[in-house]
């Protein structure tokens, strides 16, 4: 683990990226029980996603279902600011 910075608090992946203030399993979980007001996309800052999701009722159901299992599966998923998620 490296030493986090200022610029990211959190430190940083084995790949170099910083970590972001936000949880993948925070995301992923409210992702799949509010997924249909897009609750997980506002909280990563996915004001845009989150407000698409709110109005199509998550897709139906489905499009919330797959962001939060993608949520809680992938190491890649990041926040508004480009960090990626922590989990």
């Amino acid at each position: 683990m490296t030493v986090p910075t200022p610029d990211a608090p959190f430190g940083y992946d084995p790949q170099g990226r910083p970590y972001s203030d936000k949880s993948k399993i925070v995301a992923g979980v409210l992702q799949l029980f509010l997924g249909g007001l897009g609750i997980g996309r506002f909280y990563v800052g996915s004001v845009g996603v989150g407000v698409a999701q709110l109005l199509t009722c998550g897709g139906f159901g489905i499009w919330a279902l797959i962001d939060g299992i993608m949520f809680l599966t992938s190491n890649d998923r990041t926040d508004s600011q480009g960090r990626v998620l922590r989990g």
